[in-house]
């Protein structure tokens, strides 16, 4: 998947409720990360998917991604680290619905 600065992405699932939400349309561009920060991720195991996933942790062996729904997500419980170059940037914009727009924080 080619990685730019700037992206959308479309949340799908519901393993990011309650803060976002099947159709939240999210702005996502490529930041340092930081425990805590929501970020879009190329699915390690399909490399079609796009998961929208909170990080845990940042070291040296990847990025630990945890859904704020656990028993909706699959998430690095599931498949571990994701490597750094799978991470498509952080979100900081939903742009759609329109009675949700605003910038994301934490």
């Amino acid at each position: 998947m080619k990685h730019c600065p700037l992206r959308r992405v479309n949340v799908v699932g519901a393993s990011m409720r309650p803060g976002l939400v099947p159709g939240d349309r999210l702005v996502v561009i490529g930041l340092r990360l930081r425990p805590g920060d929501v970020v879009a991720v190329v699915d390690p195991r399909d490399g079609d998917r796009v998961l929208v996933k909170r990080v845990s942790s940042v070291d040296e062996t990847g990025v630990t991604v945890l859904g704020d729904a656990p028993d909706a997500s699959t998430d690095s419980r599931t498949f571990g680290p994701v490597r750094r170059d799978l991470v498509l940037g952080r979100a900081v914009y939903r742009y759609w619905p329109a009675e949700r727009r605003g910038r994301l924080t934490g």
